[in-house]
């Protein structure tokens, strides 16, 4: 598990409705916050701090997109790949694998061995 990570805020979101619909519907594509409300049937702000809270735990990223007549909007996209929860002698374990672009992966990647 990585310093940034609270296991039980992850797992917190995982058990949430609400949290798994963006993770899911985002990992298809990237989606605002307003289709996201939508699709989860919950209100604006319910949306907002989901996101909030995913987005501290760095397992969605926030974009911004511009539309055809030049407005600019956020959308959001899932960055957790995979999430491994182990029951160890001393506790819980979680690990968390996100997607990213190939760039940051590589940076991690050699501060790891550094």
């Amino acid at each position: 598990m990585d310093e940034d990570t609270d296991i039980d805020t992850v797992a917190s979101l995982l058990g949430d409705d609400c949290a798994r619909t963006i993770l899911e519907a985002t990992a298809a594509e990237p989606l605002s916050a307003a289709e996201l409300a939508e699709r989860c049937s919950v209100s604006g702000p319910t949306v907002y701090r989901r996101l909030e809270t995913l987005r501290e735990q760095d397992l969605v990223a926030e974009r911004t997109r511009v539309d055809d007549d030049g407005h600019h909007y956020k959308v959001y996209t899932a960055t957790l790949d995979r999430a491994v929860v182990d029951l160890t002698d001393e506790g819980f374990e979680i690990r968390l694998s996100r997607t990213g672009r190939m760039a940051d992966r590589f940076t991690e990647f050699v501060e790891d061995i550094g």
